[in-house]
């Protein structure tokens, strides 16, 4: 299977790369963001929710779990940062099932921490820096 790819040099290439990653989505609406520590998860989903139309600003819910955002049109994103959980239990507390299912725009960060839940429509993302900075995106 061949994996679509997305490279980014710089920066600047951000908003490209976000518009890409729209287009290569397709009609799928729900991704799971692999990466390490710094990868740029974050700043992809920014890059992605400011093409959607969020207005709100976007940045890591880390503390929050979740953060909701609204597109200029009304749509509903869903952005959820799992690295500081402890265990699978505690993510289901923040009722983030409840908002797996709803068919609006999903992105999670650190999404091996609750793998046992991540619905089947979950659409892998994996990002990679090599040893110059540059980064890769995987869409699987």
């Amino acid at each position: 299977m061949v994996v679509p790819q997305i490279e980014i040099k710089s920066l600047a290439e951000i908003d490209q790369a976000a518009a890409t990653f729209l287009t290569l989505a397709g009609t799928n609406r729900f991704f799971s963001f692999y990466g390490e520590m710094g990868a740029g998860k974050t700043t992809i989903i920014k890059a992605i929710c400011k093409l959607l139309g969020v207005s709100d600003t976007v940045n890591s819910p880390s503390f929050s779990i979740i953060n909701e955002y609204r597109t200029l049109t009304g749509d509903q994103v869903y952005h959820f940062d799992f690295y500081r959980i402890k265990n699978l239990n505690e993510a289901l507390d923040t009722g983030c099932e409840e908002y797996f299912y709803r068919d609006k725009w999903c992105f999670i960060e650190w999404p091996e921490k609750i793998e046992a839940v991540l619905p089947d429509f979950s659409v892998p993302v994996h990002i990679r820096v090599n040893p110059e900075g540059k980064r890769t995106i995987g869409i699987r």
